[in-house]
């Protein structure tokens, strides 16, 4: 993973970074290093996580690693736009469990000056791009891509591979339900 460092950090203007990649692959971890950082300056900070993500903790974004912030918990985007008024930085994980207006809301802060820290899965788990992050992406000043390790032969992992059988798109789990794998050892379950 390339570390994030703007040739440039704007200045009077609000800026939107998304950090995407599959899971295992140090997305939430990412966001939280620079939540921190953020924190740091003493920047005022504010963190969501959406309701359905109840995985390690109601109330703190968490990554498999076991590093957490507090967060607040949202049923949709707007809620975040409403809570985040006093904020300089604004950190969202877990972007694919939001309706596609997370886009408008992402757009709406960094109009106003807010730096929009976003992360999320890329594709689903049968490799097709989970919105709304193809349109985060699309708008994002910023972007890291981020890899796992491939559970099966050890290359960069890009894919998350469903391990149970289930034909809904959302299945929120952890390393009881998902690993990630490459391109060549990824398959989409028979259940398809």
């Amino acid at each position: 993973m390339m570390e994030f460092q703007p040739h440039s950090t704007p200045k009077e203007t609000g800026w939107i970074e998304v950090i995407a990649g599959c899971m295992f692959s140090g997305k939430t971890e990412e966001l939280i290093r620079r939540l921190r950082r953020a924190q740091i300056a003493k920047q005022r900070v504010k963190i969501f996580k959406p309701k359905i993500d109840n995985r390690y903790a109601e109330n703190k974004i968490v990554s498999h690693s076991e590093q957490s912030l507090p967060s607040e918990v949202v049923t949709s985007a707007q809620e975040i736009l409403e809570l985040s008024q006093d904020a300089q930085v604004i950190g969202i994980d877990e972007a694919q469990f939001y309706e596609s207006d997370l886009v408008e809301v992402c757009n709406k802060l960094a109009d106003s000056g807010k730096r929009v820290l976003v992360a999320g899965l890329d594709q689903d788990y049968r490799g097709i791009p989970f919105e709304p992050m193809p349109q985060l992406l699309a708008v994002a000043e910023y972007i890291t891509k981020t890899l796992a390790i491939c559970v099966n032969c050890g290359n960069p992992a890009d894919r998350t591979q469903r391990k149970i059988k289930s034909q809904d798109r959302v299945l929120v789990g952890a390393s009881d339900s998902y690993e990630a794998r490459c391109r060549k050892c990824h398959y989409i379950p028979e259940s398809e």
